[in-house]
């Protein structure tokens, strides 16, 4: 079976994302960068497989997608058999309940922590003009987001259930910017059980070789 392709660099939240489902599913994969840089993103040929110019970009055979959390679920059905078979369910009833706790992720738990990644981890680097504003809003929406996940993790090990899943998978980005590379981790150190959570999910050996593939050489550029 031919391996499948990810673009995209591993610093990316997005493809860290992706490339963290692929190895619990053990599932064959290709990494190839995009020179986000140097415009790649927006050639007439990139933008064939992702028409919104971003990363990542994913192609199983004749199969193409561009959404990290579509690209998991899809990987989980396809390879169902494969690695972790348990990550995306394994009867209707664990798969709403992971659904709706990926969307919590998306629609909650992202837009306040990825602001606080932009602003404090990656603006610096870029020497961009900080948001003083914003960051204290996201920290606020954050806060109350994690104060449920807080309440939740006391009555189950994982989002879940008593299993990790694609829920759990899908804040490892996020979470893993905030705590090593921003002063702002307190947010998650301070609540135990979400504390407690965040070192079970960051220990996983898949998750522990995509944080080395993120100080690794870039890969060969599309």
């Amino acid at each position: 079976m031919a391996a499948v392709k990810v673009y995209g660099p591993p610093m990316s939240t997005a493809v860290a994302r992706v490339l963290a489902c692929l190895l619990e599913k053990e599932v064959k994969f290709q990494l190839i960068n995009v020179d986000m840089a140097k415009g790649k993103h927006k050639s007439p040929e990139y933008l064939k497989i992702q028409p919104f110019g971003q990363v990542p970009a994913f192609e199983d055979e004749d199969i193409t997608l561009f959404e990290s959390r579509s690209i998991c679920r899809y990987v989980c059905d396809k390879y169902a058999k494969q690695g972790n078979e348990g990550l995306y369910g394994m009867n209707s009833l664990v798969k709403a309940s992971i659904d709706q706790w990926i969307e919590a992720e998306g629609q909650s738990f992202n837009p306040p922590s990825s602001a606080l990644v932009f602003q404090l981890a990656f603006a610096p680097r870029m020497k961009l003009k900080q948001d003083p504003e914003l960051i204290k809003q996201s920290e606020e929406k954050l806060k109350k987001v994690l104060d449920i996940y807080e309440k939740r993790l006391g009555e189950s090990q994982f989002l879940a259930g008593d299993e990790f899943t694609l829920a759990d998978l899908s804040h490892l980005p996020n979470t893993q910017y905030i705590l090593n590379k921003t002063d702002r981790g307190e947010l998650f150190t301070s609540r135990k059980n979400v504390a407690r959570w965040w070192n079970e999910i960051s220990s996983r050996e898949s998750w522990k070789k995509v944080v080395k593939m993120q100080s690794a050489p870039p890969a060969p550029k599309s």
